[in-house]
């Protein structure tokens, strides 16, 4: 409840069981794991490392060698502060039967999850956009989408190291579902078949981890998925999610406040694909 907003009477024993629902909402950030990333970052940006290509080539006897001077280009990455905040009256919750507090502080923590994962969607979103990495968005995910992704990947010697991801919408996850050569064992084998990973549907294929996610952006019915290698998207922190409790005398309340200090960034576009699909 806001300050301006007074619904919580809505909770009151005389109309609600005391068992409360929590409305449905991703409660953690899924998409950090997935994306090179830095703590305990100090100052307003940090930078992320990138280094170039080396080649090899022949020297004269008794010549010098070749020196590659590598290229060594820092990609800044700027931190934000981002708050969620929400206040609980004292005489309310003598009224509820339900832990008010906890509900609270399990809203603001998903609030702040989900904002994270929006700021390295945002990125994604702009990087595929600038660098033209987009396959087109008529129908749904299909196998020669994947194959156009995993072809553009390879030319770009995008490492097949274990750390591709392919995130999609639950719709796309239920299009791969009817894809044999994703789905069928006679294609990949009993062991490569979809499976709970990290608390969630995933499962490896085609070089990728593939995973359903639903805060994927969406521009009218058209969904953008993303493939991508974690060295391709950086995603900073200076301070996780914390929450603080305080109590206002003057609202004879418990005002609760989470907030984090976070950013991401782009940093090698070759390795970032958006793939665009027409939801029904």
């Amino acid at each position: 409840m806001s300050i301006q907003d007074n619904t919580i009477d809505l909770a009151f024993v005389e109309q609600f069981e005391s068992d409360y629902h929590l409305a449905y909402q991703r409660l953690s950030a899924k998409l950090r794991p997935t994306v090179r990333t830095k703590t305990g970052i100090v100052g307003k940006q940090t930078t992320f490392q990138t280094i170039g290509k080396a080649t090899a080539s022949q020297k004269a006897r008794n010549g010098e060698v070749s020196l590659n001077n590598i290229d060594h280009t820092p990609v800044p990455c700027t931190l934000q502060d981002w708050y969620s905040a929400e206040l609980v009256d004292k005489l309310d919750e003598l009224k509820i039967n339900h832990n008010e507090r906890q509900a609270v502080a399990t809203s603001l923590a998903a609030a702040l999850g989900r904002k994270d994962d929006e700021l390295i969607t945002n990125v994604m979103t702009a990087a595929t956009v600038a660098s033209g990495n987009e396959t087109v968005d008529t129908g749904g995910m299909t196998l020669p989408k994947c194959e156009t992704v995993f072809e553009a990947m390879g030319n770009a010697d995008v490492p097949d190291d274990g750390q591709r991801y392919l995130i999609v919408g639950p719709q796309q996850w239920t299009d791969l579902m009817n894809i044999s050569q994703f789905s069928n064992a006679d294609y990949i084998g009993g062991d490569e078949l979809p499976y709970p990973m990290i608390g969630y549907a995933a499962k490896r294929w085609f070089s990728f981890i593939v995973m359903p996610f639903s805060g994927l952006p969406k521009a009218g019915n058209v969904r953008s998925c993303f493939a991508y290698h974690s060295s391709a998207v950086g995603h900073a922190s200076q301070a996780d999610i914390s929450l603080d409790i305080t109590w206002q005398g003057k609202n004879q309340g418990h005002l609760f406040v989470g907030s984090m200090a976070t950013g991401a960034c782009q940093i090698d576009a070759a390795g970032l694909w958006n793939i665009k699909c027409t939801e029904s």
